[in-house]
């Protein structure tokens, strides 16, 4: 058994030309992440947290690859790509802690376990989700972009 933590973060641009995505999901009418890709922090997490069990870093030149010479910038990709390196070894839970003001991501996360169990071919109950608005002490909790730590377990 091995476990392994990833974390990302993004900050809110305006441009109305971009949506916003986390975990898969797209949340409307909120600001969208800036980054190259799609930005969803909560897949670049899950993915760096791969990245530490496989010992193969994704999110580095095979995500630039991916994304500049391929145009894929969808996240979902960068997570398979990081599972192709995992070998017998099964992912078997991963959990998931965000910090951020807004959106408010109560609504959200039963879409958003759901976007990742099927991701990960896995069931629902071992996908774990808690957010935080951090209560303003971080650039996150004062609402200037999301944060997301991911702890992955494989046996």
């Amino acid at each position: 058994m091995k476990c392994s933590i990833g974390q990302d973060s993004h900050h809110f641009i305006d441009d109305e030309s971009k949506p916003l995505i986390l975990g898969g999901v797209f949340i409307n009418n909120h600001k969208p992440l800036k980054g190259n890709s799609d930005a969803d922090v909560i897949l670049h997490a899950l993915t760096n947290a791969i990245s530490g069990i496989t010992g193969v870093n994704i999110l580095g030149e095979i995500a630039d690859d991916l994304c500049f010479r391929k145009g894929i910038t969808d996240s979902k990709e960068y997570v398979k790509e990081a599972m192709k390196y995992l070998g017998s070894q099964v992912i078997v839970h991963v959990s998931f802690s965000i910090e951020c003001q807004t959106p408010r991501l109560s609504p959200f996360m039963e879409e958003i376990r759901e976007s990742i169990a099927k991701l990960l071919s896995l069931d629902e109950s071992n996908i774990g989700i808690t957010a935080t608005s951090g209560e303003g002490l971080t650039a996150f909790g004062r609402g200037l972009g999301i944060s997301c730590l991911c702890i992955v377990t494989v046996t």
